[in-house]
């Protein structure tokens, strides 16, 4: 399976309305809009899990494509136990 970011995502939008958009390029495993932890409102990004061909297609078909009146960005999801960012290098002496 290959992860999917889906960033800029309309606030309304539902686990079922990600699904429903992505199934148009294959089987979805998994779909999932964030929500903030304290509000429940969602954090207008999500993932969506699906094969790797169909991942692939749906990401060049769908990023930058309009829905809901924002431009989606579609990619693949950075996993993040492979480090990918990291803390800062501290303060060195002098």
């Amino acid at each position: 399976m290959k992860k999917i970011y889906v960033g800029n995502l309309p606030w309304s939008t539902t686990d079922e309305d990600l699904k429903e958009l992505f199934s148009t390029y294959g089987t979805v495993e998994s779909s999932a809009v964030v929500s903030d932890r304290e509000t429940g409102r969602s954090r207008g990004f999500g993932f969506v899990e699906m094969a790797p061909a169909d991942a692939d297609k749906a990401i060049s078909e769908l990023d930058g494509r309009d829905y809901g009146n924002r431009a989606l960005r579609v990619n693949e999801a950075l996993d993040k136990r492979r480090g990918g960012g990291g803390g800062g290098g501290g303060g060195g002496r002098w």
